[in-house]
């Protein structure tokens, strides 16, 4: 048994964990870097939050593809697919100079500009991951594995969003040619991710249970959708590329301290989900969502209206600390409440309108940042939140499926 996997788990499901590590790492510099070199490419603020919006709308095109057809090829197929399109992405990136072209291939492509997976390898990956175990505690132990792995390599991603600097200064190299070799680097990274694939088993239990849309699922899985995408737009408002760009203006971080910043960020996120688990045993997949959640949104709303670095950077740890333990509780709430054979299905149809309300956002908060509001996103981002942690706890806090 792999170190990372619970007992009981199927171990064939190691190489979807070493994909997500690297995809992690790729997503965690990208997320930040990207505001930096739109920027540098002479873009404003407008521009940066339109080509995020076209990332996320993208994305979720993708994943609603999944969800309606991709019942018609195996996930290994679609995985395979996907890490393809990931390469190219990142070596289009590297080479486009234009609002355009940019905008074309991040709608097309799977460029990630927040701290959690928003692509079209959610609902595969989560499908594989559901089948390898049999009761929902082993299963929640797996999706927080599978999550913490995902955070602590964004983390060292987000750390590593100051080489470029570091080349500047060690080889005398220009800063837009060193961003640009980053963004060269995620397409390479989509290449070996293409390669772990290629290593999974041609049949899969997720395939032997024949997945096909949704059915007695139905009605829980939109009303569970409807609820996640009010969490995704408030969420859109402050993804990593905007909340990077928040610091650049308020406070005139630099790039080094920004990837420093984010690398604690998601290493106190990744660290808190292995909590997750037990605190869902204890009082529920429903109850840990929402009660890690609130205070996460409180200590946002705080930030946002604070004058000093320091602080404001606090109350963001703070939250990144709690914030993050609702995913791996999400992630399994959602598989235990649906048919086996539906699973693939409710994964791309509750993150579809996520990635769709998430679009919606990045527009709004590049327009409110240009504009001087930079404290709005925080506010409405935190305010929502905590809407829907509430609605949530009201709609579901009976309902836990075994």
């Amino acid at each position: 048994m792999h170190p990372l996997l619970p007992p009981g788990t199927d171990p064939s499901i190691t190489p979807i964990f070493a994909a997500r590590a690297l995809r992690g790492f790729a997503d965690g510099f990208v997320a930040v870097l990207l505001p930096v070199y739109l920027l540098a490419l002479g873009l404003d603020g407008v521009a940066v939050g339109a080509i995020a919006t076209a990332t996320l709308l993208g994305s979720a095109l993708a994943t609603l593809a999944v969800g309606a057809w991709g019942h018609l090829r195996t996930g290994r197929a679609l995985l395979l697919a996907a890490a393809a399109l990931m390469a190219a992405t990142g070596l289009a990136f590297s080479v486009a100079s234009t609002f355009w072209p940019l905008l074309l291939v991040a709608f097309v492509g799977t460029i990630n500009p927040s701290s959690g997976d928003v692509s079209m390898f959610l609902p595969l990956e989560h499908a594989r991951l559901a089948a390898a175990s049999d009761d929902t505690h082993t299963r929640t132990s797996v999706f927080a594995r599978y999550a913490l792995v995902g955070a602590l390599c964004a983390a060292l991603g987000a750390l590593a969003s100051g080489v470029p600097d570091r080349l500047v200064a060690l080889t005398g190299v220009a800063r837009l040619d060193a961003l640009r070799a980053m963004f060269a680097l995620y397409g390479l990274i989509g290449a070996v991710v293409w390669v772990l694939y290629r290593s999974l088993p041609q049949r899969h239990a997720c395939d032997a249970a024949k997945p096909a849309p949704l059915g007695p699922s139905r009605a829980i899985v939109v009303k569970l959708a409807a609820l996640f995408s009010v969490d995704s737009f408030a969420g859109g408002l402050v993804v990593n590329s905007l909340l990077a760009l928040w610091l650049f203006q308020r406070f005139g971080l630099s790039l080094t301290a920004a990837g420093a910043f984010f690398f604690g960020s998601g290493l106190l996120g990744a660290v808190s989900q292995l909590a997750a688990p037990r605190l869902a045993q204890r009082i529920g997949l429903v109850n840990t969502m929402v009660w890690t959640h609130i205070p996460a949104s409180m200590c946002l709303i705080a930030a946002a209206f604070s004058t000093d670095v320091r602080l404001a950077l606090g109350l963001l740890l703070m939250r990144a600390l709690v914030s993050s333990m609702d995913v791996p509780a999400r992630s399994a709430f959602v598989m235990s409440v649906v048919q086996p054979h539906e699973r693939a299905a409710a994964a791309s149809f509750t993150a579809v309108p996520r990635s769709l309300a998430a679009a919606a956002s990045p527009l709004l908060a590049g327009w409110m940042f240009q504009s001087g509001w930079d404290a709005a996103p925080l506010v409405v981002c935190g305010v929502l939140k905590i809407g829907y942690d509430l609605a949530l706890l009201r709609a579901f806090r009976l309902v836990e499926r075994q």
